[in-house]
This record gives structure tokens, sequence and C-alpha cells, in this order.
């Protein structure tokens, strides 16, 4: 009896445990197909801006990678623009050295130091830009055209024999010519003040269209960057310059 009795107290709490068991096991195995579901479904996905006038994308993390490797490479628009820009700011520089001595208008001097302050920085910018690049800051095909990179190495004073010209330069939206540039060199006063403000209205002009021709073109995010900063910034100079 006592043995019949103990028997039958030992059986029960076996077939509990070996149902426990078969249960961790299934719930287990559920737990891992349930939680691969959901690591699957839950991949995040990628919202990739489309360029000016596209849509934005969807991406997975995979097609995002491979997007942000193409667009590591600079391209052919971006070079462009940085090299042109670069020139196109020296210039910029040399007109507003001349107000120191010949604006009539405090407000005149004020707006070419603040021309000088924004622009002298952003061209070491863009030079960077090239070196981290191991790319060469001027075209080497020596050829005429809108590229313009001859002899601009130097901060503007050393770079004024060609950068105050049009020159190889004239392709490039709103950069004075020869001849304006010798007109305000030898203007004064209220002169100066006004044909000063007349072509740097044109220039910034000039410099807001390339920022926008390089956004719809260019691939590379740093360019993108500063030709946005560029750009803003030198239309709210051309506001200012018409209060002037």
């Amino acid at each position: 009896m006592n043995h019949r009795r103990m028997a039958g107290r030992v059986r029960p709490p076996a077939l509990a445990l070996t149902a426990a068991v078969a249960v961790l096991a299934l719930t287990a195995c559920e737990s891992e197909d349930s939680g691969a579901s959901a690591a699957e479904g839950s991949r995040p996905s990628v919202v990739a801006p489309g360029r000016p006038g596209e849509e934005a994308r969807t991406l997975s993390p995979e097609e995002a990678r491979k997007q942000g490797a193409r667009e590591a490479e600079p391209n052919a628009a971006d070079i462009r623009f940085v090299r042109m820009m670069i020139v196109h700011h020296r210039q910029a520089l040399t007109l507003s050295a001349l107000a120191e001595e010949r604006a009539g208008s405090r407000g005149v001097r004020k707006l070419a130091e603040r021309i000088t302050a924004a622009q002298k920085p952003e061209i070491g910018a863009m030079e960077g830009w090239l070196d981290r690049h191991d790319l060469p800051r001027e075209e080497k095909s020596g050829g005429q055209g809108d590229h313009g990179e001859h002899g601009e190495h130097g901060e503007a004073g050393e770079a004024g024999e060609h950068t105050e010209h049009g020159g190889d330069h004239a392709g490039m939206p709103g950069m004075a010519t020869e001849a304006q540039i010798k007109q305000l060199t030898a203007a004064r006063g209220g002169a100066f003040d006004e044909l000063f403000v007349k072509l740097m209205t044109t220039h910034h002009q000039g410099a807001v269209t390339m920022a926008t021709e390089v956004l719809g073109a260019g691939a590379d995010v740093t360019v993108e960057e500063m030709a946005t900063e560029m750009g803003a910034q030198q239309s709210a100079e051309i506001r200012r310059m018409r209060d002037l």
C-alpha cells in the first residue's frame, strides 16, 4: 500500500514536468518565429528627399547605403561649381577692397566689409573641399571657357590681375567686365557707391544662379550645403543693396 501510494504521488508531477517542457519548447519556437517576423517587418526604411521638382523616395537600408555610396563622390557639376565660385568670390573681394578709400557712403563701406567677411572664409572652405577630394584647384585643360581657373591661387590682391577682369571668366553669371572694373576704380563718392551697388547686385544674382544650378545637378552633400547657404546669404545681401 505504501509503495502504491508513493507511486501514485510521483507520477502526476512527472507528467506535469513533461508537459511543461513541451509547452516551453513550443513557446520558444513560436517566439523565435514571431521575433524573426517582427525583425523583418520592423526593418527601418529611409526617406530620401528628391531633387527640386521631384518627389521623395522610400528606400530600404541596403538601397540607402548604395545611394549614399554613389553620392559620396562629387560629380562634374559639383567640381565645376566649386572652382567657378572660388573665382567668382575672388572678384567680389577685389571689388569690395575698392570701397574703403572710394565709397562716399558708410552703408556701402559696411556692405563691402560684410561681403569680405563672408566670402573670404568661403573661398578657404571651397579650396579645402577640393583638397580633400584630391582635386586640382585649377582646370588643367588650359582652354578658354567658363571654368576660369587660371592663376587663381592666393589672396584677392595677388589674383587681382585675373579676377578683376572679364577675360576667361566672362562666361560666369554676374562677373564684372574689365571696362566696368576700370570705371569703378576711377569713381569716387556717390558715383562709386551707385556703380558698386549696381555691379555687386548683378554679381550676387549671378552667384544665386550658379548655386541654384548646382542644387539641381550636383551630388555632393557638402556642396549642396554650401550652395544653399550662399544662395540664401547673397539673396539677403541683394535685398539690403536695394535699400541703399
